[in-house]
């Protein structure tokens, strides 16, 4: 290898220990250093991780629910919080441990401290000062808390310790976050309210991928209001009143707890950047171009803390790319194709262009569908509610989007993206042959649907 760079990766989220690996493996001589005690960062100890073992949970509970209708009945469930929040925390400690024992492999220096800037090439942290050539910035972000701070209100962090399960509570915000852990609670025996300001759960997201999700969840959730503002919060005993307010006006409610889940904010005060030359946009943001170089020539940006879709895979991507130019290498993040997943239940998935973005474009696509209730795994799961779309270049026939809203979604839109990234035509999708009976069918027959050849559906065939 060779290269003796000094590396400090400042932030241990999976974009810096990602960062921090991939320049040991390349010779350079790195220090990590995370205020946490153990690699891993948000996304292990209190994010992806948690969420998603929790969410697991949840859908068992569900399903074994709905198995009545199959014809078995496993009776009300016995939920012991305390053996539920040690097993989330054995998940997170068994991952944290693997990403320690790899620093030591790699020699890596994990560093548990806060680390500032005080100037373009030294870090603080415990004390001590690291001299660095780069340092790559990876110090993610932080759930927004507009609201005053009162014991009844909780963010995500709060949400995932699992403390106790309120009998009502109020999730404010219907996005992502949102609506995963109000999943988790709505499960675990909460009276669960969703609260959103615009005028549907996940704006943004494709209405047709949204549609099967809110049909769902509105019969697990005690109630959710759109196009509805949260003016204030006070605080009443143990619980919280609520102010809310719509086109009808004002009105009242009480609940035990209130989950804030309005956003993320970065991770950008207080670690010294003023004392270097990089650049940050009106909300805080570092600024970076597609190599993730900031104002900065000593110092790379990735992450939550560059802004953008704020995932742990696109911020793993970014590190590559940061550590593959210090490498001297011909890198860029420039058209990457990023997925996107909602781990509710059912889960939503897209990636590429949306079809409200081609819209916007003014951009010609053919837009196909396949209807889960055609698949027969998903009748076999009870769970005809999915859809499989793509959107379709009709000159090239190539497949710059897909969208995919059904059990397995998450792990079904790999195949889109290795699609959308290669340039992929609907054609070889179409003739690429896919195990019967599966879910990964849906994604073939919607590409025959193109074509007006789906075996499972009718469409009239295109001329």
């Amino acid at each position: 290898m060779g290269n003796n760079k000094k590396i400090v990766v400042l932030g241990g989220g999976p974009g810096g220990y990602a960062a921090a690996f991939l320049a040991a493996d390349k010779g350079m001589n790195v220090t990590l250093i995370d205020p946490g005690n153990k690699p891993g960062g948000v996304c292990l100890h209190r994010g992806c991780i948690p969420s998603k073992a929790l969410l697991h949970i949840a859908h068992l509970i569900n399903e074994t629910k709905e198995a009545k209708t199959w014809g078995i009945d496993f009776g009300e469930p016995k939920i012991d919080l305390d053996d539920v929040r040690n097993w989330k925390n054995k998940v997170i400690d068994k991952m944290a441990t693997g990403l320690t024992q790899l620093c030591k492999q790699r020699k890596v220096e994990f560093v548990s401290a806060k680390g500032n800037f005080k100037d373009s090439n030294t870090i603080e942290a415990n004390g001590k000062l690291y001299s660095f050539d780069h340092c790559i910035l990876a110090t993610g972000s932080r759930p927004a808390q507009p609201f005053k701070n009162i014991p009844p209100l909780i963010d995500s962090t709060d949400a995932l310790e699992l403390k106790s399960i309120p009998k009502c509570l109020l999730v404010v915000g219907g996005g992502y976050i949102g609506l995963e852990m109000g999943s988790v609670y709505a499960a675990l025996g909460s009276q669960v309210t969703i609260v959103e300001m615009t005028k549907d759960i996940l704006p943004g997201v494709d209405r047709d991928l949204v549609r099967p999700l809110h049909h769902r969840i509105k019969n697990q959730f005690e109630a959710i209001l759109v196009n509805t503002k949260v003016k204030d919060f006070e605080s009443k005993g143990s619980k919280v009143s609520v102010t809310f307010e719509n086109e009808s006006g004002t009105e009242q409610k009480v609940f035990d707890q209130a989950l804030v889940s309005i956003g993320r904010r970065p991770n950008t005060e207080n670690i010294g950047l003023d004392n270097t030359k990089i650049k940050l946009d009106d909300k805080g943001f570092v600024i970076a171009n597609s190599q993730q170089k900031t104002g900065d020539p000593s110092i790379l940006a990735i992450g939550d803390v560059i802004g953008g879709p704020m995932l742990a895979h696109k911020a793993a991507h970014e590190a590559k790319v940061a550590v593959e130019v210090l490498n001297g290498e011909n890198s860029d993040f420039k058209n990457r194709v990023i997925p996107a997943v909602v781990f509710t239940d059912p889960e939503i998935a897209w990636a590429g262009l949306t079809e409200n973005e081609a819209h916007a474009q003014g951009r010609n696509v053919k837009v196909v569908k396949f209807p889960w209730g055609a698949s027969g795994r998903a009748q076999t799961l009870g769970r005809g509610e999915g859809l499989t779309k793509l959107l379709i270049d009709p000159e090239s026939e190539r497949i710059i989007g897909v969208g995919l809203t059904g059990p397995g979604a998450g792990e079904l839109i790999a195949e889109g993206v290795l699609a959308i990234q290669t340039q992929t035509k609907a054609k070889e999708l179409a003739l690429s042959i896919h195990p019967h009976p599966t879910l990964s069918e849906t994604m073939m027959e919607t590409a025959e649907v193109f074509y007006g050849t789906a075996t499972h559906i009718y469409k009239k065939k295109r001329s």
